[in-house]
């Protein structure tokens, strides 16, 4: 085991708790070998947490965000959904060496010093931002360039729209109208040959906060296109998943991470895992699961997972899904109690995400090909 934060303390009239978090030494050793790294939400500490491998040790790197919730990447891009906007960011990584200069990294021949491997090999930049109102925004994802999302409040998909709040693009057939109210708590997205095609709620119901009254057991799977519903009497599902020809799911109020019989419909659970299941990223056979550590409320009340004695934990679980069993994880404590969303970066092992460093936002400039030959060879920083 090991024990690893590099946040800041802040220093303020009061103290906000440490964030903190323990790990097996497992955890930092798959994302070398996968080389990756993963991004997680939590909304309840309103930070995005960034978890990279850096010489075995498990680096936990926080930027905070107003109710961070959903993910997406693709082609270089990230969207996080927050509290009431969507802000995207494009990995620009001419930037990294300023992040490494930033951190002391890497070295300079010409002055005698031992050139020293990059460390970062991403860099994500603000790039646009786009008010939704706040619609409850839980998953996300990039369909043919274009950004989805899960409008929970309004019990629908949606788009981003130039004009207005949001485009909405689907909703199930017992939703009648569009309006505010979070009727069916509609939350996970699932892609599948590129096009939404499975949907988690948490129940049936036409009524506003109408799924709280059958949370037990009254959540359900839904086929986008058909609409037809194709595994019910789940508890509290959530992120949906379609992985190597199989659909993956998480029954978050039993704590359990399964697969769906797509012609039976029937929720097979692989792992039951020590807290609500909620977030869910694959690379390979490996299945990165964040975990939250729900106490008893109204809103988790009645459900498997509370009425359960043992330990309820938050943090990122690692299943092997070839054998169904558990091989790494990180667990936080203090601070961060909910996880929302676990987004696996395949291929990058140490990114950076800038949301609040003016100074490096103010003299990145991103230019087309066509602008960036008419800059004088020196300013140059291309890659």
């Amino acid at each position: 085991m090991a024990l690893m934060s590099d946040a800041a303390p802040t220093i303020s009239a009061v103290v906000p708790p440490p964030l903190r978090s323990i790990h097996t030494t497992s955890f930092p050793a798959l994302l070398a070998e996968t080389h990756a790294s993963l991004l997680v939400t939590t909304y309840q500490a309103g930070k995005l947490v960034m978890l990279r491998n850096r010489d075995g040790v498990l680096n936990t790197h926080f930027r905070g965000f107003a109710k961070p919730m959903g993910l997406a990447t693709a082609r270089g891009k990230l969207a996080i959904g927050t509290h009431v906007e969507v802000v995207e960011f494009h990995n620009v990584p001419a930037v990294c060496s300023k992040l490494d200069a930033e951190a002391g990294e890497g070295g300079n021949a010409s002055s005698g010093t031992e050139a020293q491997p990059p460390l970062h090999d991403a860099c994500y930049l603000p790039r646009r931002s786009h008010t939704t109102g706040d619609v409850q925004i839980h998953e996300m994802a990039w369909i043919d360039d274009e950004l989805w999302f899960v409008n929970t409040a309004f019990s629908c998909l949606s788009t981003r729209s130039d004009a207005h709040s949001f485009e909405p693009r689907w909703r199930p057939a017992f939703i009648k109208q569009l309006r505010p109210g979070d009727c069916c708590h509609l939350n996970g997205l699932a892609v599948r040959d590129g096009r939404a095609a499975y949907v988690t709620a948490l129940g049936v119901t036409d009524d506003p906060g109408g799924w709280r009254a059958n949370k037990r057991n009254g959540g359900v799977l839904i086929d986008v296109d058909s609409r037809e519903i194709v595994t019910s009497r789940l508890s509290m599902p959530h992120s949906p998943r379609w992985h190597r020809d199989q659909l993956w799911l998480l029954e978050s109020g039993d704590g359990s991470f399964g697969r769906v019989d797509l012609d039976t419909g029937r929720y097979d659970a692989i792992v039951q895992l020590p807290g609500f299941t909620r977030g869910l990223s694959f690379i390979g056979s490996l299945a990165f699961i964040g975990l939250s550590q729900v106490r008893e409320s109204a809103t988790f009340s009645g459900i498997p997972l509370v009425e359960r004695s043992q330990e309820r934990v938050c943090g990122v679980w690692v299943v092997n899904i070839d054998v169904g069993a558990i091989v790494a994880f990180v667990r936080f404590e203090d601070a961060v109690q909910e996880i929302f969303a676990v987004e696996a970066l395949d291929g990058i092992r140490y990114p950076d995400v800038i949301n609040d460093d003016l100074g490096l936002i103010g003299s990145s400039y991103v230019l087309s090909d066509a602008a960036l030959a008419l800059v004088p060879v020196e300013l140059r920083e291309t890659e």
